[in-house]
């Protein structure tokens, strides 16, 4: 249990003794730290309940606290607030508890198994910004969900079995006619090596693309290659095993330039299997009918407040839709994981796929009624036009062009760092990429994963306010400090009673990281995280400002410094680890 939890459970019991309902006794941290470190407002929700005064009940609750040895003090406040204050004694005692903790007491939950769809890439295009969000986003989530005791798996959920892949094939076909793919008679071993590099790829497809919105003969003969490669043409799917292989290595190193790793690799075509039973389980159930030529399920309901269009499972030519492929995968995971939750990360305007594919995954019995399917929904990066971000001239940017400039602006003001400035420049490298990422991160993720906002690389780039390389420069302020500390012979002691109303707060703002990795979990929003973690660097900058820490006298106010300090960075670094940041030893 988090210290607030049980907090809770003291005060609910306090509630109870005093003939009150217990589930008023909720504590929360307070609002007003400069009056109180906790505070329970279930006086002012019983008074309706009880029919009594919320001071009244407030006071009657108050003499079951008063004499608790954890609390400093426990007053009343009007009209009703219980305002808590735990013992400096108390808090070094729950602090030490921390420090010797393996997980710094932060909480496990019970353990389910989750599968994270997120990324959502297509075979054959490189990332561009608009991937940026699913990515990091879904990455936390998968992180975060870990770090709680959950069996998570990431998958990244590839496009790689639609038209595109027709439309590539038959754009190489023109320009490469002789290549041993498009023979029919063929019956020899395939070449080792790719007929296409990811250049050719990024090239391919645009062109094929735009040829087959003018040329409707070519769009013919894209369709009838995507037929064929679906049906098992031997040198067709061979040419996509190429372009999958080629495309998912490139598609990894951009990933892993954002600390972005998935547990599976799993994509459209790995779905396609489960396609026939999840016909056959809809027919069984009676579930879908034809409507001009097209097989649909409806899954309105009376109680809808909006319309609710019908599931459109195949076309009236047989073409399959993204509701079938992911229809597919719900069985798929089920059969391979047997999953408690399948988390979907994926742009808000897709809430209505969502709705329409959850319903009918539950309406066929695809998973059990237990089983969770959360749509993580999330709002757009813009630029400073409020418009979804662009190049200069108007065009999608690509992921590592957005990479680059961030790593690029961050460089400049490495070279311009008094301690980094003689460093070899491979090491300004390391550094400019660590600070540039955090900066594209924690400028997107301090955000609710609902709302759009602008991209100001300027801004995220800042060493001040709430941005990434401000926490990374304060875990770098930390190490360097404990080095100090470390080179004067100074070292961690036990942690005593607080001596200031900063060392206080700190270490209340650390006693609250466990119930604030809790709520982001639960409302799958990391922003929640950002926000303490930006609390824990204020905290900790003030406190190193206020207190001389190396040079304190006292020799046990000065150990059990060094200690807290050390707990602050252990904190810090775990929390980061989420995001999957690291931090350069100077910046």
């Amino acid at each position: 249990m988090t210290l607030k939890n049980r907090l809770t459970e003291i005060v609910k019991k306090a509630f109870s003794d005093a003939g009150y309902d217990e589930s008023l006794g909720v504590v929360t941290f307070s609002d007003r730290p400069d009056l109180c470190q906790f505070q329970c407002n279930g006086a002012l929700t019983g008074a309706k309940l009880h029919r009594k005064a919320p001071m009244m009940i407030a006071n009657d609750v108050l003499g079951n606290l008063s004499d608790n040895a954890i609390f400093k003090s426990v007053t009343v406040a009007p009209p009703g607030f219980i305002n808590i204050i735990l013992s400096d004694e108390f808090i070094a005692e729950e602090a030490k508890k921390m420090e010797k903790s393996e997980r710094l007491a932060l909480p496990v939950m019970d353990k389910e198994t989750i599968v994270v769809d997120y990324g959502g890439p297509n075979v054959a295009k490189p990332l561009h910004v608009g991937h940026l969000r699913a990515a990091i986003i879904g990455e936390t989530l998968k992180r975060l969900a870990r770090f709680l005791g959950h069996n998570v798996i990431g998958d990244v959920h590839l496009g790689d079995w639609g038209l595109q892949m027709g439309l590539i094939i038959s754009e190489l076909f023109r320009e490469k006619p002789e290549l041993c793919f498009f023979d029919k008679e063929y019956s020899g071993q395939y070449p080792e090596e790719s007929p296409v590099t990811i250049d050719d790829l990024s090239r391919l497809y645009p062109q094929a693309s735009a040829r087959s919105k003018e040329d409707e003969a070519f769009r013919e003969t894209a369709m009838r290659a995507t037929f064929d490669l679906q049906n098992g043409r031997r040198g067709y799917v061979e040419l996509w095993k190429k372009f999958l292989e080629v495309s998912v290595a490139d598609l990894k190193k951009s990933y892993a330039r954002l600390g972005v790793d998935f547990d599976m690799w799993l994509g459209e075509s790995d779905a396609d299997p489960y396609v026939k039973p999840l016909l056959e389980i809809l027919e069984e159930k009676k579930l879908t009918y034809l409507s001009d030529g097209a097989l649909i399920a409806d899954v309105a309901e009376e109680t809808d407040d909006e319309p609710m269009p019908p599931v459109i499972i195949s076309k009236s030519d047989g073409s399959q839709l993204y509701a079938t492929t992911d229809l597919a995968t719900i069985i798929q995971r089920e059969r391979d994981f047997k999953p408690d939750e399948i988390w979907y990360v994926v742009d808000s305007r897709q809430s209505m796929h969502f709705k329409q594919v959850f319903r009918l995954a539950k309406k066929a019995e695809l998973v059990s009624p237990e089983t969770e399917l959360y749509h993580v929904g999330f709002g757009t990066m813009n630029g400073s036009d409020g418009k979804p971000y662009k190049t200069r001239e108007g065009g999608v940017m690509s992921l590592s062009v957005l990479i680059e400039s961030a790593k690029a602006a961050a460089k400049e003001r490495i070279d311009e760092s008094e301690t980094a400035k003689n460093l070899p420049g491979s090491e300004r490298d390391k550094i400019a990429e660590l600070v540039g990422i955090s900066a594209i991160k924690f400028g997107d993720l301090i955000n609710h994963r609902t709302r759009d906002y602008i991209f100001d690389l300027n801004r995220f780039l800042s060493t001040e306010g709430k941005t990434g390389p401000y926490l990374q420069y304060t875990v770098v302020r930390i190490k360097s400090l404990l080095a100090k500390a470390e080179a004067a012979g100074v070292i961690p002691g036990e942690i005593i009673a607080p001596k200031n109303d900063t060392e206080r707060e700190l270490l209340i703002k650390l006693f609250s990281v466990g119930d604030v990795l809790l709520r982001a979990f639960d409302d799958k929003a990391p922003n929640a995280i950002c926000e303490v973690m930006f609390d824990i660097a204020g905290l900790f900058n003030r406190f190193y400002f206020e207190n001389k820490i190396l040079a304190n006298e006292n020799e046990a106010e000065r150990a059990s410094w060094i200690s807290i300090v050390s707990l602050v960075r252990d904190m810090l670094v775990t929390l980061l680890d989420i995001f999957s940041t690291d931090v350069p030893e100077i910046m």
